[in-house]
């Protein structure tokens, strides 16, 4: 059996948008649904949510009849939490809050084997198709993504740095953190907040990195493809829920 190629890779090595959709409940439903819609993408996030291992994995397994990658972002830049989420067979991996180079070569290294890196070695692991896959632990690497997200000003500051490691394919922008590390908690619409989100996407760019970003607002989603983002979370799947039931009520109870 031969290795899954990576199209969310690919796509953004290559500068094609990627539309995705964030997602912390943990139902698999919403996923199949999000892949029949059409997205491109789907970022199922445990660091912001109860969604645990076992949780993921339904998640995962609900994506593959679709044309939709699943990116997982563990709970932080912690080899265990990444072994495990490569171990359930995510191929693409949004580590949160790296501030420095040391700290993206750390996620780099944690999904790697050896001699390039530290990942645990399983032979039968769902990673592998359960050793199906032929000359798994030697090719692994070709086809995983590797996104580190910047979410503090120090972040951003280093940017360049974090982007030139070897093994990073992409660096994400939190917008939420950012404007809390400037100062505008809960704020990240302020001028000097999304003045810092174009820059550090600007920066991204330059130095020849793929950058993400993640908003439900229009504006500020159009302001970061204007930045020069390749692949954006549009919206989240509790925040649309929230929108729509109250819509609903405030319509209905009149």
């Amino acid at each position: 059996m031969d290795l899954t190629k990576n199209a969310f890779k690919a796509a953004i090595k290559a500068g094609q948008r990627q539309v995705g959709m964030w997602c912390s409940l943990p139902e698999p439903g919403l996923a199949e649904l999000m892949g029949a819609i059409g997205y491109d993408w789907l970022l199922v996030d445990t660091e912001h949510s109860p969604l645990t291992a076992v949780d993921t994995l339904p998640m995962l397994r609900a994506t593959d009849q679709f044309a939709m990658s699943a990116l997982v972002r563990p709970g932080w830049n912690d080899a265990v939490e990444i072994k495990k989420m490569l171990d359930l067979g995510a191929q693409s991996l949004l580590i949160p809050f790296v501030q420095n180079g040391d700290e993206a070569r750390a996620a780099v290294a944690a999904t790697r084997y050896p001699p390039h890196g530290i990942r645990g070695v399983s032979g039968m692991s769902r990673s592998s198709m359960y050793g199906l896959v032929d000359d798994y632990a030697k090719r692994a690497a070709d086809e995983l993504c590797v996104i580190v997200q910047i979410e503090t000003m120090d972040a951003a500051e280093r940017v360049e740095e974090i982007a030139a490691v070897e093994g990073v394919d992409g660096v994400f922008v939190g917008p939420a953190d950012l404007a809390a590390s400037m100062g505008h908690v809960g704020n990240a619409k302020h001028p000097d907040v999304q003045a810092m989100i174009a820059r550090t996407i600007e920066r991204i760019t330059a130095a020849g990195k793929p950058a993400g970003f993640l908003s439900p607002d229009d504006e500020m989603l159009q302001m970061s493809l204007d930045a020069g983002a390749v692949f954006v979370a549009v919206d989240l799947d509790i925040a649309i829920l929230k929108r729509e039931a109250t819509a609903r009520l405030a319509r209905w109870r009149g």
